[in-house]
């Protein structure tokens, strides 16, 4: 069953990134080298989140990291998302295990965690809701990293930390809009950081007890730096390390 169920995952993502490159241009950034292979690709980790039309930028994923998708990913989603009867359906297609979370340390979030396995691989938006236009979320809070991605960071002993920087899908749809406006372009900043590296540095300088408040400030804080500017802007912000080579073909 897993293996018939790969099959039309694969299928339904390069359906997706097909009909996203039909409708709209696709800006991607490197803001390291890209991973040696997309098969070492534990956790993607999403920030910026803005629109559940975000599958959208299945059209700037490479098809190797899909295909590890299809056979091994792992998709969280909110419980009020699952519940809905058109959406729900359609994100439990995404990947290969999909698990309904509420926003709590509870026993959906401990059978995230029992669902990892050696080769999962992890997606996941770590501020937990969505951005409203207005730039909070829709109870007018500022948007901030929720700390289970700390635990993930610990489950996952090694492999790649995907970071997708989005550029926002407010031109496109706002959450609340039924339909998304073709023809815009969705831009898109990716960084690959080794599991071991990063939580070894944290928790070096911050200690276990401090582990989990230093991700969820390192990622804000990449966030507000590396996030892609308003639409019509294509410049980043640059890493104080050597210059990001060019994106590779999706």
């Amino acid at each position: 069953m897993r293996t018939i169920r790969a099959f039309f995952v694969f299928g339904l993502l390069i359906s997706l990134k097909v009909i996203s490159r039909l409708f709209y241009r696709h800006h991607v950034t490197w803001l390291s080298a890209p991973p040696r292979r997309w098969s070492d690709v534990r956790i993607l980790a999403g920030l910026n989140h803005t629109s559940l039309y975000e599958p959208l930028y299945a059209g700037s994923i490479p098809v190797g990291l899909l295909w590890s998708f299809a056979w091994h990913g792992v998709l969280p989603i909110a419980d009020k998302t699952a519940q809905r009867p058109m959406v729900g359906r359609f994100f439990k297609m995404l990947t290969q295990d999909v698990i309904d979370i509420t926003r709590q340390r509870d026993e959906t979030w401990r059978r995230l965690l029992t669902l990892i396995r050696p080769r999962s691989v992890v997606v996941i938006f770590p501020e937990g809701r969505m951005k409203r236009r207005n730039g909070l979320d829709k109870d007018g809070k500022p948007m901030t990293v929720r700390g289970g991605i700390a635990d993930l960071l610990r489950a996952v002993p090694c492999g790649t930390f995907l970071i997708a920087y989005s550029g926002g899908l407010h031109h496109v749809q706002v959450p609340g809009q039924l339909l998304p406006k073709p023809f815009r372009t969705l831009r898109l900043a990716l960084q690959a950081v080794d599991i071991e590296t990063y939580r070894a540095e944290l928790l070096k300088a911050h200690g276990e007890e401090g582990f989990r408040a230093a991700v969820i400030a390192d990622l804000e804080s990449r966030r507000d730096r590396f996030c892609p500017r308003a639409p019509g802007t294509d410049s980043l912000p640059e890493l104080d390390a050597a210059p990001a080579p060019s994106s590779p073909s999706p």
